[in-house]
C-alpha cells in the first residue's frame, strides 16, 4: 500500500477515535504545559508545582488514566494520587484537598511518567507504519478521570514548547496521533514485572507485513528495537529481520542477548540464516550456534562452507520432495503443511529411491493437474521442455542467473556430483547478492 493510500486510511480510522472529536480537541490539555505549572487546593493557593505525571500504560483500557501527579513542595518531590485532583486545566492543576502526603513516589507495575519517559521519546505509530517522537502528550476528560488520549509530533509544537509560557500551555494539535495508534516505549522506566498486557496498538504490531517491521526496527533506537522485539512472537520477529538490511541486521544480533539472537537465527529461513551468520565474527557465530538445536545448527554450518558468492552459499536447503509413485492429492497436501514457508518454495523436487533428481514441478502445473494424476507422468510431461535447472553448489551467482534466464525460471536447484538435491536458489536471492544496491528484493509465489 502507498504511503498516500495509509494516510487516507489512517485519517478515516482516526475521525471514529476519542482524539479527533470536536468535544475532546476543545478540552485538551497539554502535558508539556503542565510541567512548571501550580497546583493549587480547593481555595486556590499554591501549594506546589508539577514535576510529572503518572499513567498506567500498559493496562487494559485503551486510553490510560492518570493515576497520579508528581509534584514539587519546597525541595520534596510528593505523589498525589489521581483521586486527589478535582480537576487538570491548561497549565494548572486544582486539587479538591489541602492535604498533601509528602511520602515519596512509588512506581508500580505498568505505570510511566509520561513527561521522562514518553515525550521526547521514540513510539511507533502503528497505522502510519513509522517510528515518529512524542513531541507532547495531550490529556483529556473521560467520565471521572483525566485520561491520555494523544501524541503531538509535529515540529511547530516543538517550537511552541522552547516559546514563552503563555505558548507552552496551549495545545496545537495540528499533527495529533490518537493514543490507540501508536506503540509507546516507556516500559522500560517500570519496576514491574514483564509480562504486562498488550494494549492495542503492540497487537497491530503482528498485522504489519515483515517488510514494514523490519522498516521500523531499522529505525528504531538499540533500547527501543530491543523492546520491540520482545513483544513480537520469535516467528513473526525472525519475517521481519529476514527483510532487513544486512548492516542492520548485523548489529541488532550483536545487540540482543546471545539466547535471544540464536533464537531468532534459528526461527529464520536457512539461506536467510546462513547469510546473517556469515556476517559476523568467527566467536559471535559460534556462540549462536551453539545455542541453537543440533540439526538446525549443523544444517546453518553445512551451509556456511560455502563460499558466499556461489550458488551453494545463497541457497536455502528447505526442499519439498515428492516420489514418482505419489498422486497430485498427496503432494498438494504436503504443502499445504510447509505453508509457512510459502516465500522459499515455487516447486516441488522430484528424486527417485536413492535420492536423485528425477524433475522439479513447479507449483503452477501441480495446481492444474487432476488429484489422481501420478507424479511420474507430470514428469514425463514435462520433460518434453527439457531437463530440471540444476547446478552444483561451486557455480558463480552470475553463471547461475544466467542459467535461470535461459530457462525463464524462478529457482534452480543446487545438486551435488551425484545428483542429489542439496537445496535451491530463488531469482530474488540471486539478485540480492547480484544488486546489493537495490535492497531485498522479494517475489510472490503461487502458494498460499
Amino acid at each position: 500500500m502507498s504511503a498516500t493510500a495509509r494516510l487516507r486510511d489512517r485519517r478515516v480510522e482516526v475521525a471514529r477515535r476519542a482524539c479527533a472529536t470536536r468535544t475532546v480537541r476543545d478540552a485538551l490539555v497539554s502535558v508539556a504545559g503542565l510541567i512548571g505549572g501550580p497546583v493549587t487546593n480547593q481555595a486556590g493557593e499554591e501549594v506546589g508545582r508539577v514535576v510529572d505525571l503518572v499513567a498506567r500504560l500498559y493496562g487494559p483500557d485503551p486510553y490510560p488514566p492518570i493515576t497520579g501527579l508528581i509534584i514539587r513542595i519546597g525541595r520534596r518531590r510528593a505523589f498525589v494520587r489521581a483521586g486527589k485532583v478535582e480537576r487538570v486545566l491548561t497549565g494548572q492543576v486544582r486539587l479538591r484537598t489541602a492535604r498533601v502526603d509528602l511520602r515519596e513516589f512509588n512506581r508500580r507495575p505498568g505505570e510511566a511518567l509520561l513527561a521522562r519517559d514518553v515525550m521526547d521519546h521514540q513510539l511507533v505509530d502503528v497505522d502510519g507504519v513509522q517510528v515518529t517522537r512524542a513531541a507532547d502528550l495531550y490529556l483529556a476528560p473521560l467520565a471521572d478521570r483525566t485520561v491520555l488520549v494523544g501524541v503531538d509530533v509535529s515540529l511547530p509544537t516543538l517550537l511552541r514548547r522552547l516559546g514563552p509560557r503563555r505558548w507552552q500551555v496551549r495545545p496545537t494539535p495540528d499533527r495529533v496521533l490518537d493514543w490507540q495508534s501508536v506503540a509507546p516505549f516507556g516500559e522500560q522506566a517500570t519496576h514491574g514485572p514483564a509480562e504486562v498486557r498488550l494494549r492495542a496498538s503492540r497487537s497491530a504490531l503482528h498485522q504489519l507485513r515483515p517488510a514494514d517491521l523490519a522498516d521500523i526496527l531499522e529505525d528504531l533506537g538499540r533500547h527501543e528495537r530491543q523492546q520491540l522485539l520482545g513483544w513480537l512472537e520469535p516467528e513473526h520477529a525472525a519475517d521481519a529481520l529476514e527483510e532487513m538490511e544486512p548492516a542492520e541486521l548485523e548489529n541488532l544480533l550483536r545487540e540482543v542477548p546471545p539466547e535471544h539472537a540464536a533464537r531468532l537465527v534459528d526461527e529464520m529461513e536457512p539461506d536467510e540464516a546462513a547469510d546473517a551468520l556469515r556476517d559476523l565474527d568467527p566467536g559471535e557465530r559460534e556462540t549462536l550456534l551453539a545455542r541453537m538445536p543440533a540439526p538446525e545448527a549443523a544444517e546453518l554450518r553445512t551451509l556456511l562452507t560455502h563460499r558466499e558468492g556461489t550458488a551453494g552459499g545463497a541457497m536455502t536447503t528447505l526442499l519439498v520432495t515428492a516420489r514418482p509413485a505419489q498422486t497430485i492429492a498427496q503432494v498438494r497436501a504436503e504443502l499445504a503443511a510447509q505453508a509457512e514457508h510459502r516465500t522459499d518454495i515455487d516447486a516441488v523436487t522430484v528424486i527417485d529411491e536413492d535420492g536423485r533428481l528425477l524433475g522439479d514441478l513447479p507449483l503452477f502445473d501441480l495446481a492444474v493437474a487432476e488429484d489422481t494424476a501420478l507424479v511420474a507422468d507430470l514428469v514425463a510431461w514435462l520433460a518434453q521442455f527439457g531437463p530440471p535447472v540444476a547446478v552444483p553448489p561451486d557455480t558463480r551467482l552470475a553463471e547461475a542467473a544466467d542459467r535461470l534466464v535461459a530457462a525463464r525460471a524462478s529457482s534452480l536447484l543446487v545438486v551435488d556430483d551425484t545428483g542429489r538435491p542439496l537445496g535451491r536458489v530463488l531469482a530474488d536471492d540471486i539478485l540480492d547478492s547480484l544488486l546489493p544496491e537495490r535492497g531485498r528484493l522479494h517475489f510472490r509465489r503461487l502458494l498460499k
